[in-house]
């Protein structure tokens, strides 16, 4: 089955979901987790709509987010996305040293507004 764009952004909204119940009280690990998992969701639901190829490992979606910059005027999530995979794999792994600490409020907020250029480059229009 492939997964469309519409597909991609009902995740991304899934996750969203859990990205707002994490930062109040903060819980590092799931802002993590869902967060990331949130940006590519949102990464592929953008890329897929515009009609580019899938992009598939956490590279080719940070490159992806990269190119939705100046393609299509979405904000810069690339270094973001970076943080957030850093910091999932700490807290799911612990054998990396711990990244900077981010503030749990600023980072799900930014994740909200990139969901919400992805939904207004797509024409949006599902009950979230």
């Amino acid at each position: 089955m492939t997964q469309t764009a519409d597909e991609s952004l009902e995740l991304a909204l899934r996750h969203l979901e859990r990205v707002r119940a994490s930062w109040d009280p903060p819980d590092g690990t799931d802002l993590a987790l869902y967060g990331f998992y949130c940006l590519e969701a949102s990464v592929v639901a953008a890329a897929l709509h515009v009609g580019w190829q899938r992009p598939s490992g956490h590279r080719d979606k940070e490159k992806a987010a990269r190119r939705l910059i100046t393609a299509h005027g979405l904000p810069d999530i690339s270094g973001l996305l970076v943080e957030l995979n850093e910091m999932r794999k700490y807290e799911a792994y612990g054998d990396i040293v711990r990244p900077d600490e981010m503030d749990p409020e600023d980072t799900a907020h930014e994740i909200e507004n990139y969901v919400e250029s992805v939904k207004a480059l797509i024409g949006w229009r599902h009950k979230d």
